[in-house]
């Protein structure tokens, strides 16, 4: 609220007004609660109808496992705990466990390199019929030593000369911004094998087979994740970054894999795993990339009479892209964009999710107005998201907050 007001006392003094303190800063506040009271907020989803993580909780033969990867910004392990908790909620899972499982993700080539950290918690029902695995991976640790050379431009030598609200936001850009840079760079193939270990725990072990507390390496190698792949159900959740993160990655664990472990990659294409991209940004990450070595192909790989349909990668990809209109990093998937530049071996669906996840204000008769950085870092915090996530669209367990506060257009091909 205070950053609100400051924005308010600005444009109201550029107005040649006479400042905050003719209206008073008590006046303001008022006015910006009355105007949050009512929660008018946009909720569009414009595409096919899908499931959530809910259905596929009670899985007696497997497990329902999530991975969680974020975005750009330096992040600790513990993030996603106010996701985690709402999500547990919205399924009815109040039964967590004690201790979380922490591995130290490294590869086979050098032990000693640090990849990130991987975070797993237990989550069930009360009566214990009903299980998630939560997976979440902090990888910024690999960014965060080069983004050291923009760190002067935090300290008090130069930031006292900003203006509050201006210098909130350079430290979010110093913080935000050099991410997608060096992910294009030397350190993408590092953050990609960060990504792969934490899917390689995700699918080899169970809760009782994780390791804790130490920094290890995983291997496809054994049958034990081609078993697991067959029976447990998979999801992504990521943010911004993430995103481009998940879907590089997993193309690179498909290649990897194609000739080494046929029965990996043979239950790898009888899956669905949908990716729930939180201020989704491909768009934006597609600049300056390749193209992918497939694409406008999707029937051919991913249509049972397809002439290459045992060469997908998975059964399918749904993706349910969340943007925010005033997130000014955030892009909806526009139509043909799956199709030229992501992978038609992915075997991808869209479904757009047009969101308001931060507030938007009436600036006293200027225009209106919406905090940028809320609508890029709300997602995870918005009951509504994580309700769609939780239980879907078009559904018998679809939430009342989805059905009474958001639009849906199905579409059809």
């Amino acid at each position: 609220m205070k950053h609100v007001v400051n924005i308010f006392c600005l444009l109201i003094v550029s107005t040649q007004l006479s400042g905050c303190s003719s209206l008073g800063k008590g006046m303001v506040e008022a006015f910006l609660e009355k105007q949050q009271s009512a929660d008018t907020r946009l909720c569009e989803i414009w595409g096919k109808s899908f499931k959530g993580i809910s259905p596929f909780l009670d899985n007696k033969q497997g497990k329902m496992k999530v991975l969680m990867v974020h975005g750009v910004g330096d992040h600790l392990p513990g993030y996603s705990t106010q996701f985690l908790e709402k999500l547990a909620t919205q399924l009815d899972l109040p039964v967590m466990s004690k201790e979380y499982k922490n591995i130290t993700l490294t590869t086979r080539l050098d032990a000693n390199k640090n990849l990130g950290n991987l975070r797993v918690t237990r989550l069930l029902s009360k009566d214990r019929n009903k299980e998630l695995l939560f997976y979440e991976l902090t990888w910024s640790v690999i960014t965060a030593q080069q983004k050291q050379v923009l760190a002067y431009d935090n300290s008090g030598e130069y930031s006292f000369r900003r203006a509050e609200v201006n210098n909130l936001m350079k430290k979010f850009s110093n913080d935000t911004g050099p991410d997608p840079i060096i992910y294009l760079g030397e350190s993408k193939d590092e953050i990609l094998v960060s990504f792969g270990q934490s899917f390689c725990w995700m699918t080899k072990s169970n809760w009782n087979d994780l390791p804790d507390g130490v920094m290890q390496a995983c291997s496809f190698n054994d049958d034990t994740a081609a078993k697991n792949i067959l029976v447990d159900q998979y999801a992504f959740i990521s943010h911004s970054l993430g995103s481009r993160i998940i879907i590089d990655g997993m193309q690179r664990i498909a290649t990897l894999l194609d000739k080494r472990d046929a029965d990996f990659t043979e239950a790898l294409k009888k899956k669905e795993i949908p990716i729930y991209m939180m201020s989704n940004q491909l768009p934006m990450l597609q600049l300056g990339c390749k193209l992918p070595a497939v694409s406008n192909q999707k029937s051919a790989y991913c249509q049972a009479d397809g002439e290459k349909y045992n060469q997908r990668m998975v059964a399918k990809t749904p993706i349910i892209a969340f943007s925010d209109p005033n997130d000014l990093l955030s892009y909806a998937l526009p139509k043909g964009f799956v199709e030229k530049y992501l992978d038609s071996r992915l075997c991808i669906d869209v479904t757009n999710v047009n969101i308001n996840v931060a507030t938007i204000f009436d600036a006293f008769g200027l225009g209106k107005l919406a905090n940028p950085l809320d609508a890029h870092i709300g997602y995870d915090t918005d009951d509504r998201v994580v309700a769609l996530i939780a239980n879907g669209i078009d559904s018998k367990n679809t939430a009342k907050i989805v059905n009474d506060r958001c639009r849906w257009v199905e579409t059809i091909d």
